[in-house]
């Protein structure tokens, strides 16, 4: 595997969508554990604030460029990424995989509606997938031992974590090796967009980096301030880091 990449004292994995998916389906075959942490623009300024979440994420076995403005910085702050691996789009490669394998997966998160509305469309998109199980992502701290433990119960070799930063990231760290799962990875509100409760943001509005946006015209009062207030910080951390890393140009001292 590459060298990792440091963007903003992050390790950062780069790699592609297929080389990601190729490290999915080895873990499998080998039986070993691999915790799958996504990083956007939002998530990096949160890490900042947040040290459970920034401990839980750099802590995941692979950590990947979810945001296209991750991949941006990386240039600008020379510690190139190939590409963004939107956690998402690798959720559904790893579904179509699972499906053809015989892999059998566990979904958690999303209101129980949610999660219904989602299994059904899962179920008619990949009809030979192999679902040992499902919960809904509403539960009680006490309760995740005694969730982990039912998820290792079922046999399930991948699973989706369907719910909210930081309580996935925090779930994984905490339990994600008692599941038993082979690859554990947090896909955030992906349940609601398969269910069809939330729309996506178009191809071209995601190559532009403006998924955030998209949400944001979804659902204005709930997220408009956030995302304002999170860019402008990721831009000030990017503006920032790029200042410490250009050397300075002014002339050297000389004693005479």
């Amino acid at each position: 595997m590459s060298a990792r990449r440091t963007l903003f004292g992050v390790e950062l994995d780069p790699l592609t969508m297929d080389e990601t998916v190729a490290h999915c389906l080895e873990a499998v075959r080998e039986g070993r554990q691999l915790e799958i942490g996504v990083v956007n623009a939002a998530k990096l300024v949160n890490m900042r604030r947040d040290p459970r979440l920034a401990a839980a994420v750099s802590g995941c076995d692979l950590v990947l460029a979810d945001g296209q403005a991750v991949v941006w910085a990386g240039r600008v702050l020379r510690a190139p990424l190939p590409e963004r691996v939107a956690g998402i789009d690798l959720f559904l490669r790893l579904l179509g995989e699972a499906e053809a394998a015989g892999i059998s997966v566990y979904f958690l998160g999303a209101r129980q509606d949610v999660l219904d509305r989602m299994l059904l469309r899962v179920a008619d998109r990949f009809p030979g997938l192999k679902v040992a199980g499902s919960r809904n992502g509403y539960f009680d701290d006490s309760e995740q031992e005694t969730i982990a433990d039912g998820i290792a119960r079922s046999g399930a070799q991948m699973l989706f974590l369907g719910m909210t930063s930081p309580k996935k990231e925090i779930f994984t760290a905490a339990h994600g090796a008692r599941t038993g799962a082979r690859v554990v990875h947090g896909v955030g509100g992906s349940f609601d967009i398969l269910a069809g409760v939330t729309k996506r943001a178009p191809a071209t509005w995601q190559r532009w980096g403006l998924e955030w946006l998209y949400r944001v015209l979804q659902e204005p009062r709930r997220l408009g301030r956030r995302y304002l207030t999170t860019n402008v910080s990721f831009l000030l951390m990017t503006a920032r880091e790029l200042i410490r890393l250009t050397p300075s140009t002014a002339p050297a001292n000389r004693s005479h």
